[in-house]
């Protein structure tokens, strides 16, 4: 325990015999509760939905155990793998088996050009076929461009289009922006997104000048090892081992447990001192807490957090998600015989329905060893704001989905099984804006001892980003704010935004 040192009183909050309640069972909330235990802090944690894991999901489909969410985390950030490991899943850690994605545009499926960040190239040559000639040479106009300012913030789309023309976005920054944000890249913001590419920018007049240094960082810098990592299984196996690591230590687990207030009780006779205590409500249960963490999307929260802390509600009512839907399909191996590599791409601007897909029986090794005779691969539909082809029937989800895949792979076999996965709400934006909006909710929500937030909705939509938003939130209940700092200074950075990816 940590004394406060204004009153003399322990605070109990996160640390010894204080009890913390957590509010989500996701991959946050389950990593938060575990830091928590790690600290010696007694730990309820409250998740709305009969199962824990959110976006991370575990299912079959044919048989074959899938992914129905996230499938892969960034191995170069270390927060994930280091939880995986802390749960004993260290032996089940799978890097990819089948390397370089494609991006189907222009009419057929072309190699996923190499050398830039999230998009951006260094050198316009390694666009070509991906570009028209005229794109290509717009790139090069760059170079000869007067330094474009971008003060606080500014939209990934916008600035690059600006420097490098809007082929490079339509055909390739847009496309690897969806994949992780399912967002639209010319409202997404570049410190939060891609803050690597920010922060050059900041410092080059050229913007193709500020990818060559970030190239020349990485390759200075450059760890072994995989950029992405799965788990056998898949990824949906952490946070069920995360929860049973949490249950073996004396944490408790609640789920089908809806919190429906949050208030804050000062003056504790118990002995809390002047910190106060929290009332959360949870169906008809009543628990005191000395410190909560919230860990649920954004409109939850707000919700949540009204009452005591309505300009952080304010702020977390105006954050923006898109919504999603994932297509599994299994084939006869025999029958479906697919390009190399891991899957593609597709750019909005070339008009397809579907808008990525994952070869997952070659990019993961395990799948086609535990099914030797079946293949399985995904699909992805939906960005922000497209509300009509979400609104289709799963049938007709799975006949799009087959549509595009013949044309884009020549793929005609009739499917073993399929399943459709709906992930409503399931992504948050991050608009031109977004680190500030951040900032302004934790220092809402730092105003209220005993209370700290976290999740995909802040510094990151990753695993990592999770796990990070998690253990930076635990540290604040402790009086610790050296890694809520570092996160705020350098966001989590997204899957595709690699140099050299």
């Amino acid at each position: 325990m940590h004394a406060d040192t204004r009153t003399g009183t322990d605070t109990g909050a996160g640390t010894g015999a204080g009890h913390v309640v957590v509010v989500g069972g996701g991959v946050a909330g389950l990593a938060a509760a575990h830091r928590l235990l790690n600290g010696g802090a007694r730990v309820t944690v409250l998740e709305a939905s009969e199962r824990l894991g959110g976006k991370l999901l575990p299912g079959t489909v044919a048989g074959a155990r899938v992914d129905l969410g996230a499938e892969s985390m960034l191995a170069r950030r270390p927060e994930a793998v280091a939880l995986a490991h802390e749960v004993g899943l260290a032996d089940r850690l799978r890097p990819p088996t089948a390397a370089g994605a494609s991006i189907w545009t222009r009419g057929t499926l072309r190699p996923m050009p190499r050398g830039h960040v999230m998009g951006v190239p260094a050198d316009a040559a390694t666009l070509r076929g991906v570009l028209s000639d005229e794109g290509l040479r717009r790139i090069e106009r760059d170079r000869d461009l007067p330094r474009t300012e971008i003060g606080d913030d500014v939209a990934v789309g916008g600035y690059v289009a600006e420097r490098l023309g809007r082929e490079v976005v339509d055909r390739l920054v847009e496309p690897l922006l969806g994949g992780v944000y399912a967002g639209d890249a010319y409202r997404i913001s570049m410190r939060s997104a891609v803050p690597q590419l920010f922060e050059a920018a900041r410092t080059h007049a050229s913007l193709t000048e500020a990818v060559r240094g970030i190239q020349e960082k990485a390759a200075k810098n450059l760890r072994a090892g995989p950029v992405f990592m799965g788990i056998e299984g898949g990824v949906g196996r952490l946070p069920l081992a995360v929860a049973g690591s949490v249950r073996a230590r004396g944490g408790e687990i609640v789920t089908g447990a809806p919190v429906t207030e949050l208030r804050r009780e000062a003056g504790d006779p118990a002995g809390a001192g002047a910190r106060g205590r929290w009332r959360v409500v949870a169906g008809g249960r009543v628990l005191r807490a000395d410190a909560v963490v919230v860990a649920v999307p954004a409109g939850a929260a707000a919700a949540l957090l009204g009452a005591e802390a309505p300009a952080a509600a304010a702020e977390l009512a105006a954050v923006e998600y898109a919504s999603m839907a994932l297509i599994t399909l299994a084939y006869r191996r025999a029958e479906a015989v697919l390009p190399g590599g891991s899957g593609f791409l597709v750019p909005p601007v070339d008009g397809r329905t579907i808008k990525a897909s994952t070869f997952s029986s070659q990019k993961w090794g395990w799948i086609a060893a535990e099914n030797p005779d079946v293949v399985v691969l995904r699909t992805s539909v939906g960005r922000y704001g497209e509300t009509e082809v979400l609104g289709r029937e799963d049938a007709d989800l799975v006949d799009v989905s087959r549509r595009d895949l013949r044309e884009a792979t020549g793929l005609t076999a009739e499917p073993l099984e399929t399943r459709v996965t709906r992930w409503d709400d399931g992504l948050p934006q991050y608009p031109v804006g977004h680190h500030a909006r951040v900032a302004r909710i934790r220092e809402h929500v730092g105003r209220l001892p005993g209370l700290a937030v976290c999740g995909a909705a802040y510094d990151g939509v990753g695993i990592p980003a999770c796990v990070a938003s998690a253990n930076a939130a635990v540290d604040a209940l402790r009086g610790d704010a050296r890694l809520l700092d570092a996160l705020s200074a350098n966001p989590v950075q997204s899957l595709h935004g690699g140099a050299g990816e």
